[in-house]
C-alpha cells in the first residue's frame, strides 16, 4: 500500500504570508539593517559636533560637519570632485577585477598540492605583509607617474591576499573528495572547476574582500604620492592649500565609498555565492 509523501515544511516563515504583509516584512528587515549601519556614523557626527562646540576649536584645527559639507560645494559645481572620484573608482575596479583574475588560479595551482602548498606559504605571507606603497619608489622607476604605477601598486595589493586565501580555501576541503573522483577517472581539470574552485569559494571571496580593501588604501597613497589625480592627489592639494573643512570631507567621502563598495557589493555576492553553492550554514 502506498502512501503520500510528506511534503517538505516551507523553510520561510514569510513565504507563506500574503504579498502585502511579506512586502512590509521585507521593508522591515531592510529598515532594520540600514538602521545598524547608519546608527555609528550617526552617533560620531553627533561627537564630532560635541567636541567641536565644547572645546570651542577653530575651523583650521576642527570644522564642524556643516562646514565640512558646505566648503565641497565648489568643487562639486567645478566638475572635480565627480571627476577625480570616478578616477579612483575606475582604478580601483580594474586593479582589483585583474589582481582577482590572477590570485585565483596561482591560490588554486598551489593550494592543489600540500607539498607546494607548504612551500609557497612564506613566500605568500611575505608579500602580503610588503606593502603596495613600499614598491612605489621601484615601480616609478620602471613605469614613471602615472596611472600605469597607480594600478601595478593595486595589482600587487589584491593579487596576494586573493592568491593566499585561494590556497588556504582548497586546502582546508577534505582531501576524500579528491580521492573518490581520482578513483572514477576525474583528471585535474575536472577537480579544479567541479572540486576546488566550488569548495575554495568562501575563501576566494574573503581574499577579495581583503585584497580589493588593502587595494582601495594603497590606491589613496600613491595618488598622493605620485600625483596622478583622483581622491589621493584631490586629499593632497587640499592639504596643501590648509583647507581642513576639504580635508575633513575627502576623508569621510573616501570611507563612505568603500563601505558601500563592501555592503553594497561584495558582501551581497558573497552571501548569494555561497547560498548558490550550498555552503550556507544553518
Amino acid at each position: 500500500m502506498t502512501g503520500t509523501a510528506p511534503q517538505p515544511a516551507t523553510s520561510s516563515a514569510t513565504a507563506a504570508l500574503p504579498a502585502g504583509p511579506r512586502r512590509r516584512t521585507a521593508w522591515r528587515v531592510t529598515f532594520l539593517a540600514l538602521r545598524r549601519t547608519l546608527l555609528p556614523f550617526v552617533a560620531l557626527v553627533a561627537v564630532w559636533w560635541a567636541v567641536k562646540a565644547v572645546f570651542g576649536l577653530g575651523v583650521s584645527v576642527l570644522p564642524s560637519p556643516a562646514q565640512a559639507v558646505r566648503s565641497v560645494g565648489p568643487l562639486i559645481r567645478s566638475g572635480v570632485l565627480v571627476d577625480y572620484t570616478t578616477q579612483s573608482l575606475e582604478r580601483i575596479a580594474l586593479g582589483g577585477a585583474i589582481g582577482i583574475a590572477v590570485g585565483t588560479p596561482i591560490g588554486l595551482l598551489l593550494g592543489s598540492n600540500r607539498l607546494v602548498s607548504m612551500t609557497f606559504r612564506p613566500l605568500l605571507n611575505t608579500m602580503q605583509g610588503l606593502s603596495g606603497i613600499a614598491w612605489l619608489p621601484l615601480v616609478n622607476g620602471w613605469l614613471g607617474f602615472g596611472s600605469r604605477t597607480v594600478l601595478v601598486v593595486i595589482l600587487y595589493t589584491v593579487t596576494f591576499p586573493v592568491a593566499f586565501n585561494t590556497m588556504v580555501g582548497v586546502q582546508t576541503l577534505p582531501i576524500a573528495y579528491s580521492n573518490a573522483l581520482r578513483t572514477m577517472g576525474a583528471g585535474r581539470f575536472y577537480l579544479f572547476t567541479h572540486v576546488w574552485l566550488p569548495g575554495a569559494l568562501p575563501s576566494i571571496l574573503l581574499g577579495a574582500r581583503l585584497g580589493l580593501a588593502y587595494g582601495w588604501r594603497a590606491l589613496i597613497a600613491a595618488e598622493m604620492v605620485l600625483n596622478a589625480g583622483g581622491l589621493g592627489y584631490l586629499l593632497f592639494q587640499s592639504g596643501g592649500a590648509r583647507n581642513t573643512p576639504v580635508i575633513v570631507f575627502e576623508m569621510i567621502l573616501m570611507g563612505v565609498i568603500w563601505v558601500f563598495i563592501d555592503r553594497a557589493l561584495l558582501r551581497p555576492i558573497e552571501q548569494q555565492t555561497v547560498v548558490r553553492w550550498g555552503m550556507e550554514q544553518r
